[in-house]
């Protein structure tokens, strides 16, 4: 079996220009936002958007990917699990949001950070409806309906903040940008809510199971229930965003807002750069080897043999890529004020060959009961991540935080791999 046959190509191609598409629009406009403020101002916004981030996987808790396991495992009897989710992710949601505002106000701040950060609190109702929405297109295998999707809410906020950089220019304020952030979540939620709909009415198109054959029972689950099933998805996607993302809320609070901010820049291309990766496992594999796991081991063998060989070589490709345009391209994007974001960028790069490999790895052991060892491991590999940025952010700043991402990447691939090999893969 060939890893991406012709139609598997054409979804996962759309998926990927869409998911670059939007990756690019979102790029450029925080590019947008970095020209028009100085880098102190930017490095506000910047880490105050990681920090809400770093808590978006909390409100839900996992939903969303336990939908794409339920649903492919149980097939239609999945439903019962629909309104216990509904409840849970209202409850989780509204907890996080009412954290984030209070911090915000409590927290050792100045007046600028914590109206962002509060502005900026509405970006977890944007994200947690784009999960669940797109959760369902992904069991409908809707890829093109996906992609615009995934690509509605960037290309919002990028019109947006343009609107604003070319009528304001130069007087752009960071709590009015911040704004926009919030004006987008808040049209999503009726427009989530209309999409989400068919699943509680039996109107949407699951593939893969015959709507006539039932399995399990008809039990409606409490949100309990489901809190108890969904935690190792949430807390897994808590510790991505731990070693992933923390460097940069850390890089404020132990070193400046400037640094903050440059650093930043660095890691935006690195996130457009795992986009492919991402689309491919994340997007197209995911809800499908949930349900090879099943039904066709062998299936999940191929995936992961063929897959890890052709992410190394396309994580070493895409690392000499950067190491070639990172200066000139800093520069153009961003101007000469974040040309210390190139020196960042080369040493983040050496990250990306094994992030590649993580996601082919790490992707198989999603299935079955392995979830609960997968956040373990990247629990793990967060904890070091922390530690190692306490140590090396006071005493070598933005290179010092580079470090500890290449260290934790490099060890969180290492037990992907021969974890997934010994579990899933030889069993």
């Amino acid at each position: 079996m060939s890893l991406l046959k012709s139609e598997a190509i054409k979804a996962v191609s759309s998926l990927w220009l869409a998911t670059l598409v939007g990756a690019g629009l979102a790029f450029f406009t925080q590019a947008i936002l970095a020209r028009l403020l100085l880098p102190e101002a930017y490095g506000v916004f910047s880490s105050s958007l990681s920090l809400v981030m770093l808590f978006v996987p909390l409100a839900g808790f996992g939903v969303a990917q336990f939908w794409l396991k339920t649903f492919g495992q149980e097939g239609w009897a999945a439903r019962r699990w629909l309104k216990g989710s509904l409840n849970f992710i209202v409850y989780s949601t509204g907890l996080v949001f009412c954290g984030l505002i209070t911090w915000a106000l409590l927290g050792p701040h100045d007046l600028l950070t914590s109206y962002v950060l509060s502005l900026l609190a509405f970006h977890v109702l944007a994200q947690v409806i784009l999960e669940l929405v797109s959760s369902r297109l992904q069991l409908e295998e809707k890829y093109q309906a996906l992609a615009i999707w995934q690509l509605f809410p960037h290309l919002f906020r990028f019109l947006l903040v343009a609107i604003l950089g070319l009528f304001l220019s130069y007087d752009l304020d960071v709590v009015l940008g911040s704004l926009m952030y919030s004006l987008v979540a808040l049209v999503m939620m009726p427009i989530g809510y209309y999409m989400l709909k068919p699943m509680f009415t039996n109107d949407f198109g699951l593939v893969g199971h015959d709507r006539n054959i039932k399995g399990g029972n008809d039990i409606q689950k409490s949100w309990k229930a489901v809190f108890a099933l969904s935690w190792p998805f949430g807390l897994a996607a808590f510790a991505h965003l731990i070693y992933y993302q923390s460097d940069i809320v850390l890089l404020k609070y132990l070193d400046s807002d400037t640094s903050a901010g440059i650093y930043n820049i660095a890691f935006l291309v690195i996130s457009a750069v795992y986009l492919l990766p991402g689309v491919i496992y994340q997007k197209y594999f995911l809800p499908k080897i949930h349900r090879w796991s099943i039904q066709e081991p062998a299936r999940v063998k191929s995936v992961f043999e063929q897959g890890n060989i052709a992410m190394l070589l396309l994580g070493l490709l895409f690392m000499l890529g950067i190491w070639i345009a990172a200066d000139w391209g800093i520069t153009l994007l961003f101007g000469k004020s974040y040309t210390e974001a190139a020196y960042v960028l080369k040493a983040l790069s050496f990250s990306v060959p094994f992030m590649f490999v993580a996601f082919s790895a790490g992707a198989v052991l999603v299935t079955q009961n392995h979830i609960k060892l997968k956040v373990k491991i990247m629990l793990l590999v967060a904890l070091l991540n922390v530690v190692l940025n306490l140590i090396l952010i006071p005493k070598y700043g933005m290179i010092g935080a580079a470090s500890a991402t290449i260290l934790s990447n490099a060890l969180l691939a290492t037990l992907y791999f021969f974890t997934a090999k010994r579990l899933v893969i030889q069993k």
